[in-house]
């Protein structure tokens, strides 16, 4: 065996760490990746999406390659690991794999543009007193225009910076924003759990209820008050577990307004000066801002 002193670079990721921070970021595989699909020269822009924009199958669109489509949703997955920002518009994205035309493959590009303006950018982690678990979750509702289902959206933080993240579109069509919020609320949740697991396995078990923030009181009154009947007869059963979840204490949902809402860059394409702001809520920053 031979010590190799601390981590650097390990498959694709490159880690700068001392003993009170950490930086990750993936600032050689995103160049590779832009000069593997001819953007290196291409002029960057500030958000991933443009704020309004809305995809569909668009099935009189001219067709463009399918497998170089999927190489550019791949290669943008994968940096998704050190730049949850992306988290979004890649996920969208991903949705029209099958048959990509045009106007996918511009979105697809404009994430290129912008990965351009943000190589340097990763997720920096400092030594904190702070140290537990809080959620955000959200929802888009009924954002997609070809089936209209909902998104659901959820970030996890421990202390002030993100450790896992999470825009999905749900399973089913919700017949109101009540609803989509409670199925996204339930996910997040569920992921609470796993989280919960991993820090206990670590030796770092939360001694109370993980705190969900949601900007939807409906939501929260219903997750602790089964007697909205009529609100909520209709909502598949799987998705009650969250009421279980709040009674035995593993999970507590409390409201936070929509403009400290973290969860939003997972579900839409926010507005320049909002978006910045989450971003750099969620402790994605550039490495020469920390030098």
């Amino acid at each position: 065996m031979t010590d190799l002193g601390k981590m650097r670079y390990f498959l694709g990721i490159e880690v700068i760490q001392s003993n009170t921070r950490i930086f990750i970021c993936q600032k050689q595989y995103a160049h590779d990746v832009l000069a593997r699909f001819n953007m290196t020269e291409s002029n960057s822009v500030r958000n991933p999406i443009v704020p309004g924009t809305i995809l569909s199958k668009d099935i009189e669109g001219v067709a463009v390659d399918a497998t170089k489509f999927k190489q550019v949703v791949g290669c943008l997955m994968y940096l998704t690991v050190t730049q949850p920002d992306l988290m979004f518009g890649v996920s969208l994205i991903s949705r029209f794999m099958e048959n990509p035309k045009e106007s996918h493959w511009a979105s697809a590009k404009r994430l290129l543009r912008y990965l351009k303006g943000t190589l340097e950018y990763g997720l920096f982690y400092q030594k904190e007193t702070k140290t537990g678990l809080v959620a955000y979750s959200d929802n888009n509702y009924a954002g997609d225009l070809d089936d209209r289902r909902s998104t659901s959206g959820a970030v996890f933080l421990i202390g002030s910076v993100v450790v896992s993240w999470m825009s999905k579109k749900q399973p089913v069509v919700s017949l109101s924003t009540t609803e989509a919020e409670y199925i996204a609320a339930t996910s997040c949740a569920c992921q609470c759990i796993s989280i919960q697991r991993i820090l206990e396995h670590l030796g770092s078990a939360e001694k109370e209820a993980t705190k969900i923030l949601c900007d939807n009181s409906s939501t929260i009154q219903l997750s602790n008050n089964p007697v909205f009947h009529e609100r909520s007869k209709y909502i598949a059963v799987r998705f009650h577990f969250l009421r279980d979840l709040v009674n035995d204490q593993v999970v507590r949902l409390t409201y936070c307004c929509s403009n400290e809402q973290v969860a939003d860059i997972m579900t839409k394409a926010l507005k320049l000066d909002q978006f910045e702001k989450i971003r750099r809520m969620l402790g994605v920053t550039s490495v020469t801002e920390i030098s």
